[in-house]
Order: C-alpha cells, then sequence, then structure tokens
C-alpha cells in the first residue's frame, strides 16, 4: 500500500510513525509511506531554538508548546512505543501552579480549582480573587437547575455565568480559558472543547455534585492538588519539543519525507487510485505527480480546504467557515536580579477585564530548570488572540516594548536598562491564524465535513482545526486514521 501524507506537523509525523508501529504489530507488510511538507522543516507550529550567548549561556527556547499532557494518553503511549518515555522531563515539582493578574499584582489561583471546578472549597472561600456576594453565589452552583436536555450546545461564558456566576467567569476562568485557546469565552463551544464538564452537568446535575462523586471515588486526587493546571501530567523532552519531531522524522524515516514540496491538487487517477500533483522547490528532478491508494491530508484548514474543494465543495466551504486566531509569542532570557518580583509559580494569565496586552506569561526555565543557567529565567508572554489582534500589526520591536512594561506592572521587570542589558536573548514568535476557534456549532460543522467527505473512501482529513487543540487530541486522531488506513490492508 502506497500512502500520501500531506503536512510535516505533528498531526502528519504521529500518523506516519502510528502507520508504522501498527503494521508491525498485526504483523502486516510496512506501508510505503510519502509525507509531503511545504515548508523547510518538520513540526509545523511545534518548534525549538538552542541559543548560546556571548557569556556562554545556553537556553532552550520552544517556539511553540513546551511540554504535552500525559492524560489522555495518546501522547505519552506513542513515546513508550519510540522508546523515548525514559528521556522526557518532569516539571520541577517546585512553584507548580499559576497566579492571575488582579491590577498590578499577581494573586494565586485557587488550590484545587482546574479550569472551571472547584475540588477544595476553603481555597474558593479564602481567595481574594472573588468577592463576598461571587463567592455565595458560586457556593449556590449545586442548587441551579441543569440545562434543559435539548440543548446540545452552549458557550463557556453562557455555561459559566448560569452556573458558577459572572464574577468566576471574569476573575477566573476567562483568564484560564483565554490562555488555553486565545478565545472568546462567549463564542467558545463548550461541547467542543469541555465535553467532561458539558456531561457532568447533564450526568449528575451540578459540577459540584459531579465533584463530590469524584473526590469520594479518588478521581480528583490530582485535581485538589492542583493550581489551574496539573503539571504533575506534563512532561517535556530535554531539547525542546522538536528533539519529538526529530525522534518521529528519524523513525519513520528521513527517506520517506519531501521538505519544501507543496501538494497543488489531489486527483481521481484511472485506475481508482489518488494522483497527487506536487510543486517540488527544493527537488525539482522529482517527479511532479505521484499516485497513491491513500491519501491523508494533515494541512491548515486553509490549505486543506483548497485540496478538498474538487472532491466536496460543501467540505471546502465548512472548513474555511472555521475561524482561527493569531497570536505572537515574545519570548525573553533575563537575569532573575532583574525581576524585582519574581513568582514562585510556573506563570501567570490576565483576565481581559484587566484591558492588559498580555495574555499570559510562562515561565518555562522554572517548569523546566534545563532550559537556562540557574541565574536567568525565560519568559514567554503571550499576546493576540481573538479579543486583541490589531497588536499582531505592530512591529516585533513595539510588541516588545508594550510587553516589557506590562512585566514591569506585573512581575517587576527593570525597566530602566537598555534592553540589550536586560535580556540575553530575545524573540517575537508569530503564529499567523494558527489556532482554530471551536465556536458554538462547531461539532456540526464537523459532522458536515466528515459526512461530505465520506463517500471518497481512502481520502483521509487529520487537522486540529476538526477536533482536538493540544498535543494528545492530535495524536489520537492521528492514531484512529492509522487503523482505519490499516483495516483496508487485507
Amino acid at each position: 500500500m502506497n500512502i500520501a501524507i500531506i503536512g510535516g506537523g505533528l498531526s502528519g509525523l504521529s500518523t506516519a510513525a502510528h502507520l508504522r508501529l501498527l503494521a508491525k504489530k498485526q504483523g502486516k507488510p510496512q506501508p510505503n509511506v510519502t509525507l509531503f511538507e511545504a515548508a523547510d522543516r518538520l513540526g509545523g507550529v511545534i518548534h525549538t531554538e538552542t541559543v548560546t550567548d556571548e557569556a556562554g549561556n545556553r537556553f532552550v527556547i520552544d517556539h511553540g508548546a513546551d511540554m504535552f499532557a500525559t492524560a489522555p494518553p495518546a501522547a505519552i503511549e506513542l513515546c513508550e512505543q519510540l522508546g523515548v518515555a525514559d528521556q522526557l522531563l518532569r516539571p520541577n515539582p517546585n512553584g507548580r501552579g499559576a497566579m492571575i493578574a488582579t491590577g498590578n499584582q499577581l494573586v494565586p489561583i485557587p488550590e484545587g480549582f482546574v479550569l472551571m471546578r472547584p475540588t477544595r472549597l476553603w481555597s474558593m472561600i479564602t481567595t481574594p480573587l472573588l468577592s463576598w456576594p461571587g463567592k455565595l453565589r458560586l457556593l449556590r452552583e449545586r442548587l441551579i437547575p441543569p440545562r434543559d436536555r435539548n440543548v446540545t450546545d452552549e458557550s463557556v461564558g453562557a455555561f459559566v455565568r448560569r452556573r458558577l456566576g459572572p464574577e468566576c467567569l471574569d476573575n477566573i476562568v476567562a483568564p484560564l480559558v483565554a490562555g488555553i485557546y486565545t478565545a472568546d469565552v462567549d463564542r467558545l463551544s463548550m461541547a467542543a472543547t469541555m465535553k467532561p464538564l458539558w456531561d457532568m452537568e447533564s450526568q449528575d446535575g451540578s459540577l459540584a455534585k459531579a465533584t463530590i462523586r469524584r473526590v469520594r471515588s479518588g478521581e480528583d486526587s490530582t485535581e485538589q492538588a492542583s493550581s489551574g493546571a496539573r503539571y504533575e501530567k506534563f512532561r517535556a523532552f530535554p531539547e525542546g519539543m522538536k528533539q519529538w519531531m526529530d525522534t518521529l522524522a528519524n523513525f519513520i524515516g528521513r527517506e520517506s519525507i519531501r521538505l519544501q514540496t507543496s501538494v497543488r491538487s489531489i486527483e481521481q487517477a484511472s485506475n481508482g487510485r489518488y494522483r497527487v500533483n506536487v510543486d517540488s522547490g527544493a527537488s525539482p528532478g522529482l517527479e511532479d505527480s505521484l499516485e497513491f491508494d491513500q491519501v491523508v491530508i494533515s494541512t491548515p484548514a486553509h490549505v486543506a480546504a483548497g485540496l478538498v474543494q474538487s472532491w466536496s465543495e460543501k467540505a471546502s466551504e465548512t472548513l474555511r467557515s472555521i475561524p482561527f486566531a493569531s497570536t505572537a509569542i515574545v519570548v525573553m532570557a533575563v537575569r532573575k536580579e532583574y525581576v524585582e518580583r519574581f513568582p514562585d509559580t510556573f506563570g501567570f494569565v490576565v483576565p481581559p477585564k484587566e484591558q492588559r496586552r498580555v495574555l499570559a506569561g510562562s515561565f518555562a526555565s522554572t517548569k523546566f530548570p534545563q532550559r537556562a543557567p540557574d541565574d536567568h529565567v525565560i519568559i514567554r508572554s503571550f499576546v493576540g488572540g481573538v479579543l486583541q489582534p490589531e497588536i499582531l500589526r505592530c512591529s516585533d520591536d513595539e510588541i516588545v516594548s508594550v510587553v516589557r512594561k506590562e512585566l514591569g506592572d506585573l512581575i517587576g521587570l527593570d525597566q530602566a536598562l537598555s534592553l540589550d542589558e536586560l535580556a540575553s536573548v530575545i524573540r517575537v514568535v508569530r503564529w499567523n491564524q494558527a489556532m482554530p476557534q471551536y465556536e458554538v456549532g462547531h461539532l456540526e460543522k464537523v459532522e458536515t465535513i466528515r459526512s461530505a467527505l465520506e463517500p471518497f473512501t481512502g481520502l483521509h482529513l487529520n487537522t486540529n482545526a476538526l477536533g482536538g487543540v493540544g498535543i494528545a487530541p492530535v495524536i489520537a486522531a492521528a492514531e484512529r486514521t492509522a487503523k482505519k488506513i490499516l483495516a483496508d490492508v487485507s
């Protein structure tokens, strides 16, 4: 079987890896996989840069995700199958947790509060993030009747206001959600992004009742010890996430990968196979039209829309209708002595009501001390998203200036030094139209796309625009695709 995989990001790489792993496990011949990537490198939005400054200090800087979750287990299981799980780093046990900006202060997220579900009542009662009326409204959550069973979706904002109250939404949940999805909570779909919580309401009647059940059964033991994110359930690679992309590429076989090769179109060949037409900018001597038994499209949605248009106008239109957000990450490696109020946590988030430009900040070398010398810290600040797209029109220097000023307010970053004196490394990483927005009604769009492409056996669509923002969900989707492909092999 000859299989084309279009797109060399995490989705395409993990699909190819699972094809090889599953074929071996099932005792089937190894499929002939050819992976096409238009860029000059693999990994898509996952990339790592290693920088050594003039003083010989070494910094490992991730341009996108800097770790992955072990639950759901698809990502860690793939690492185990590749034999690299023993190389993984666990986050530093000191400083776990996150904070929320209020004014010029950073306040710890209440212990045991994970996304929108408090698992430790006392921490919610004592937190300064909520007023007494806000706390009383939160305590009434168990008395709020569940939604009508005919309601199939609702925005995150509407759900939290209804169940936990507007103050909990504005002060705690909105910044946490924005830190994950760079989204507008009043447009983001509960059913598409937070289905376990969505289901808790229908199954238990309230989040509080679901929490009591889970605490009694021991399911919430990790959550009760967490603050914002369950950091003990995350892992990273010593040399950054690019190390994982390189591991996948080496396992697949570099000879199977064609970089700087964009796919123009996919056609039906006369023999029933798929003809993939490519532009081989880097390798003009290679064939520009090849035939395959199966094709996996693992590209961003706008690219996928163009490739499936001749097969289904409906699928193409629906893909194009999925909105995307752009964001930028400002990375600064500075000496710790230049931060007057360095928090003893992994990072912070900023509520939209604070009207700041920085959405969130992460102390990458606090999570993983191997990333920088002991006397330095790598600060990653996130800007843009759905609510502030205009900042992406600013120059890199302008964005750095804004971020530096706000970090001065929030953590006391030195404002007197010149940038050259302040930071050993400064990077502005832009990800344009990179974050799909799962707005209310998203699941219906996904069903429309899948139904429209279902008649075309052997044509598979894997993109994070359909389902699974996050590394583990993307890998799980890739594994499902690989299993479907191999099921066709007798």
